[in-house]
């Protein structure tokens, strides 16, 4: 049975009597649930909708950063001027208008899968996910809410009220969608790094994300830290305080390929209907150094 609230509080009651599965946008769950036409959804336990909720629809931005109700819908994002430019360039790439029209930000973190084509940017932004119930408001780092395909550290009274993306001061972003097609399709990978310089050029912060190679997206702040000590000392030496010309030059020292390596390590992907692991690997580590490619030619 699928349940429609007349409030936000009639929700955050109804999923204090009994264990309730949600829907957002339901355009995954119509897909995992799907039946012969004509047919209801096979849906395991009742279902509370909330794509109706007004009150968890809006975008605005204050000192502790942008807010996201979780039912607004990701097409409303790609046209909402306080919406940071990268995330905006993965929802334009991710199915078609019409889902877009339907899905929102909130139904793409809870389906929780390592190919949700918004993850990758959350992460980079450290994304905060606000948990509301009749017991009150607990805040997650999105890389502690989800923790597997399809898991999440969500409790069963709980919903997803909003998210909450830290503002990054970046010089450049180099964002990559690999999948069958340019959108409307799957992710067979994704990757997003950013990176910015200080007054004097130096490199002061690098954020990346991988997304379908592991179980959850992958995001190292330790490599991060190595890398900008790395990029930072590497451009010093080989350039004397110019800029990097090729990036041939730069991966091929030590301490350049020794973070690289250790991002291959970290990078686990499976074989499945959409790619292989062993070209989902080598796709990633190609991504990695065009990104690197990118912040030495700056």
């Amino acid at each position: 049975m699928v349940i429609i609230p007349n409030s936000y509080e009639d929700a955050l009651d109804l999923l204090q009597d009994s264990k309730k599965d949600i829907l957002a946008g339901g355009t995954d769950v119509m897909v995992k649930k799907r039946n012969w036409s004509g047919l209801s959804p096979k849906l395991t336990l009742d279902a509370i909708c909330i794509f109706n909720l007004g009150h968890l629809q809006y975008v605005y931005e204050d000192n502790k950063g942008l807010h996201i109700g979780s039912m607004t819908r990701l097409e409303n994002l790609i046209h909402n001027p306080l919406v940071y430019v990268p995330l905006k360039t993965a929802i334009e790439e991710m199915a078609s208008p019409a889902i877009r029209h339907v899905a929102t930000i909130g139904g793409n973190i809870g389906n929780a899968s390592p190919a949700g084509d918004t993850l990758t940017i959350l992460y980079v932004y450290n994304t905060i996910v606000v948990l509301e119930s009749v017991d009150g408001l607990r805040k997650v780092p999105i890389d502690e809410y989800i923790i597997g395909p399809g898991q999440t550290t969500k409790r069963d009274n709980e919903l997803i009220k909003e998210i909450i993306m830290k503002d990054v001061d970046y010089k450049g972003f180099y964002y990559e969608k690999v999948g069958g097609r340019r959108s409307d399709a799957i992710s067979k990978l994704s990757f997003i790094g950013l990176y910015s310089r200080d007054e004097q050029g130096i490199i002061n912060d690098i954020r990346i994300a991988f997304g379908s190679v592991f179980k959850t997206v992958v995001r190292s702040r330790t490599l991060e830290k190595k890398l900008i000590k790395a990029v930072n000392e590497e451009e010093a030496k080989l350039l004397k305080n110019e800029r990097l010309s090729r990036i041939i030059d730069l991966i091929s020292e030590y301490s350049i390929q020794t973070v690289i390596d250790k991002y291959d390590k970290r990078i686990v992907p499976i074989d499945d209907q959409r790619s292989n692991a062993k070209y989902r690997k080598a796709c990633s580590i190609s991504l990695l150094k065009s990104f690197l490619n990118m912040i030495g030619g700056d």
